[in-house]
């Protein structure tokens, strides 16, 4: 809260140019992904847009609470368990994670194929449990990962069910093509959300990538209120999405009833 001009209240947050130093140390964990999980201090300094001198500071701060560690043989910074151990409590995945594991179990013990669960978060699904059966076709996605809403089975089935201009931003793009059977058209589009709410269930043909099929259907509460997705992921050659429609739909259902 500023006073008067130059003049900040005390305990207020210290800002700069590009944000308050809580923004800044968040800008520096969200600069590690699935393909970069060790940096060093000037690859973070590049990735979050951040002064070396200020990363070298906020590094240490994080470092002493636990949010960031040093890899001993690397020397190289990584995410600390102490943010995973805050960040599993999170209310919204918790109580989801403990209501779907024994159900997610179940189906990927019959299927040996890889089961997911995920949320939306604004634009995008973010998956919250995975579950990779033997031998199954790879998957782009990861637990606590994000990915744009369309493409994907859980995707889908979220987004067919999600408030009208949320359907309507996502559709008017740009949507993103990651394989010739990606849908980018936002007609066809509208199109498959209307049948996911019709039958209960989505389907993403090689969508996200060339091999891999969707199944999932959406996971309503006790009031109807939709929390989450659950999905199977076969292969495209010899999956059989029609069989595995029951199957999915009953965990959905499953999953639905335990959350009361």
């Amino acid at each position: 809260m500023t006073l008067s001009s130059g003049t900040v209240a005390p305990g207020a947050p210290t800002r700069t140019a590009t944000g308050s130093v809580t923004v800044r140390a968040l800008r520096l964990l969200e600069s590690f992904t699935a393909e970069r999980p060790e940096l060093s201090l000037s690859e973070l300094a590049r990735r979050s847009g951040t002064p070396l001198s200020t990363v070298h500071r906020l590094v240490g701060d994080l470092m002493e609470w636990g949010a960031l560690e040093r890899d001993p043989s690397t020397g190289r910074i990584r995410v600390g368990l102490r943010l995973w151990e805050v960040a599993s409590l999170a209310p919204r995945a918790l109580s989801l994670r403990e209501a779907a594991i024994p159900v997610l179990e179940d189906v990927a013990a019959v299927t040996h194929e890889n089961v997911q669960l995920g949320v939306r978060e604004g634009d995008e699904v973010v998956f919250v449990e995975r579950i990779r059966g033997r031998r199954s076709v790879r998957l782009l996605t990861r637990v606590g990962g994000r990915f744009a809403l369309p493409p994907t089975g859980i995707g889908l089935a979220l987004l067919a069910h999600a408030p009208a201009d949320v359907q309507e931003r996502v559709c008017a793009g740009p949507l993103r093509r990651f394989t010739p059977y990606t849908v980018t058209d936002p007609v066809r589009l509208r199109a498959m959300l209307a049948e996911v709410r019709r039958s209960g269930v989505a389907v993403s043909d090689r969508q996200v990538t060339d091999d891999a099929v969707s199944v999932a259907a959406p996971v309503f509460d006790r009031s109807r209120a939709i929390r989450a997705a659950v999905s199977v992921v076969v292969e495209a050659d010899t999956g059989r999405p029609a069989q595995l429609t029951p199957l999915v739909r009953a965990a959905a259902l499953s999953i639905g009833r335990a959350l009361g």
